[in-house]
């Protein structure tokens, strides 16, 4: 979706000119000093990055800002199409305030409102209540193209492997590898595990009558059907109102709970600087308080809600878990404690879980990688499997080793996706955690990066001769003055 007024391109310009001033006012982008690394299988990148959505994007202006620009993004998908906004993601709308500022690192010519105030003008902002969904990857392609930022597309990571001297073989689909000394894996709410599939569905139907709402659906060939939707999320309101303005005919939504979800936590943690001073948490503190924060669905935003439930082909059935699932006669079959349903496809909004192990490109490294449960040991009762799942980050995200034997092939590896929730809070996981996340993750790799050459670096240092100071004295010509007798 993207909006039907036109860019005022003129002003759009003379936001960029503004940029570039601001760009060049604060110093934000100079000469490298890492030192660079040759390997027998080519050029050794300082930074590659694992992902071009915004998370990537952002990552890679902030290492530029750190002046580390021997870098690179790889993205799996065609220019323009990275993350989920025009790809698999249904909701009109994002779901945050629109004044957040998660990626411009302060700068305010790069601010999505000043970027859309110059498309579309300053009463359109105002009037705006979140931004659309289209609009939001229209900002991002111009903030990698003002920026020009390194991106790859097409280019799938399927391995990442370590190698010896602190370098990493980045293999991608084809063959085809890149080596780095840093890798940062932000590859979004699914990259830190894979989205869950409950195996009753998995066993009980064939592969075509069932889809994820992270995977791609053919709703053409569904109009008139009947659909069930399983899981009460927001994103089961975004599938069900796609679907219905897609011609379906009718979308059931089940849910366990037997009220609607009404709190969204983020809006406390944006309020009170909880998402800014959360990593300052200890252990123990952090896993209460992620207990508490997964108790929650998140809900579907008010219009979001209202616009389903206003379509005569839509129902919501509260206190309704699926009980069985069946495959009859070309259909699926449902039955909860209340009634049997019969539908010609469902759709899954059951969530994700995060676990490294389940990263196929962390298959060479997934058992060095600490995880809660590894390090946090809980009262009986208090435990929670899916906390004890994710990875154990370190204070800028790096991955952490359970065993001295994971020191070497983990160092110099990044998680800034969704898994890094339970470790650094709202982070890579949401727009309203990411201005504060951003310039932790970026000094932390730039820290490593100067931590590995210090010895190379202070000998630099220590020897370091170059005259500044240029005058003499006493001076050549001396001036005149009454000789004294």
């Amino acid at each position: 979706m993207t909006t039907a007024q036109p860019i005022d391109t003129v002003a759009l310009a003379a936001l960029e000119a503004e940029l570039a001033r601001q760009l060049k006012l604060v110093d934000a982008i100079g000469a490298e000093w890492t030192r660079p690394r040759s390997h027998p299988e080519g050029h050794v990148y300082d930074v590659v990055i694992v992902g071009g959505g915004q998370s990537g994007l952002a990552t890679a202006y902030g290492l530029k800002r750190e002046r580390v620009n021997n870098i690179l993004i790889l993205d799996e998908s065609k220019e323009g199409f990275e993350g989920p906004w025009e790809t698999y993601a249904r909701m009109v709308t994002l779901r945050t305030p629109k004044g957040l500022t998660p990626i411009d690192y302060g700068l305010p010519a790069l601010t999505p409102q000043a970027w859309y105030e110059a498309c579309y003008g300053a009463r359109a902002w105002e009037e705006l209540d979140k931004i659309p969904r289209g609009v939001w990857m229209e900002y991002l392609r111009w903030y990698r193209r003002v920026l020009d930022l390194p991106v790859r597309n097409e280019a799938k990571v399927e391995r990442i492997v370590p190698l010896d001297g602190g370098i990493h073989r980045v293999v991608l689909a084809g063959g085809e590898a890149v080596l780095a000394r840093k890798v940062v894996l932000a590859t979004g709410i699914q990259g830190g595990g894979e989205w869950h599939t409950p195996p009753m569905i998995r066993d009980a139907l064939p592969r075509e009558l069932y889809a994820h709402t992270s995977e791609a659906i053919d709703f053409e060939a569904l109009k008139g059907k009947r659909i069930g939707i399983l899981g009460g999320g927001a994103s089961a309101f975004d599938n069900a109102n796609w679907a219905l303005e897609q011609g379906v005919g009718e979308v059931h939504v089940f849910m366990r709970r037997a009220q609607m979800p009404r709190i969204n936590p983020i809006r406390f943690m944006e309020k009170v600087g909880l998402a800014a001073r959360y990593p300052a948490l200890s252990d123990t503190e952090k896993y209460r308080a992620m207990a508490a924060f997964l108790s929650h669905n998140q809900p579907p935003t008010n219009d979001t809600f209202n616009r389903a439930a206003s379509w005569p082909g839509f129902a919501l059935h509260m206190a309704s878990p699926w009980e069985s699932v069946a495959h009859e006669d070309g259909a699926v079959v449902v039955t909860t404690p209340h009634a049997r349903f019969t539908f010609d496809f469902v759709i899954l909004s059951t969530g994700l879980i995060s676990d490294p192990r389940l990263r196929p490109e962390l298959a060479d490294l997934a058992g060095h990688i600490a995880l809660w449960g590894d390090k946090v040991k809980m009262p009986q009762g208090q435990g929670n499997a899916l906390i004890d799942a994710h990875p154990y980050l370190g204070p800028a995200f790096e991955f952490t080793p359970r065993d001295e034997a994971g020191v070497a092939p983990l160092h110099g590896l990044f998680a800034f996706n969704y898994s890094a929730l339970i470790s650094l809070g709202l982070s890579a996981s949401a727009l309203s955690g990411m201005n504060k996340a951003l310039p932790r993750l970026v000094r932390g790799i730039a820290d490593q990066l100067f931590l590995d050459d210090r010895e190379v670096l202070l000998d630099a240092f220590i020897a370091y001769e170059e005259e500044e100071f240029l005058g003499q004295w006493p001076l050549e010509t001396e001036p005149a003055g009454e000789s004294v007798e």
